[in-house]
């Protein structure tokens, strides 16, 4: 995202965009990938609930989320490119806010990998991911990213 400084985050959480919805989808290489073709679409404000319940040295990843909201809404998945752009959404939210904070920085990308685009970056995230007590490596030489160690022994069961 750009411009965070001049975006309302918070008014972005509460617009529901129409969702919650299923949506049939008709695309053989889509339909393959996930596995269905019933997708789900969750608003904004459910990512920041289910972020929420993540407790102090617990994780959950994207993926996850994504799975609960299907199972939940008798779906075969939910939709991916909105539930990366709405868990950044909860972020910024979070950060805009001068209380009520929502964990989001235990809340990962795939395969345990911080999330660049949260408040601070990933620095930031690690830094209060190590505050819980969790070990961050780094990997790549080049394309360097961040991701924290063991991350499935941490998992948060929703």
């Amino acid at each position: 995202m750009a411009n965070e400084d001049k975006k309302d985050f918070n008014a972005m959480l509460m617009d529901s965009k129409d969702m919650p919805k299923v949506q049939i989808i008709t695309d053989e290489k889509s339909i393959e990938k996930y596995g269905g073709d019933k997708m789900y679409f969750a608003p904004p404000i459910d990512y920041d609930k289910v972020m929420r319940l993540v407790p102090c040295g617990k994780l959950l990843t994207v993926g996850t989320i994504r799975e609960f909201f299907a199972k939940q809404n008798g779906a075969d998945f939910t939709e991916p490119i909105t539930a990366g752009i709405f868990v950044s959404i909860v972020a910024w939210a979070s950060y805009q806010r001068a209380e009520d904070k929502t964990p989001y920085w235990r809340t990962l990308k795939a395969k345990g990998e911080l999330n660049a685009k949260y408040p601070g970056g990933v620095e930031a995230q690690k830094e209060m991911l190590e505050k819980e007590g969790h070990i961050v490596i780094q990997k790549g030489k080049t394309n360097i990213k961040y991701y924290v160690k063991d991350y499935e022994k941490a998992l948060f069961t929703l």
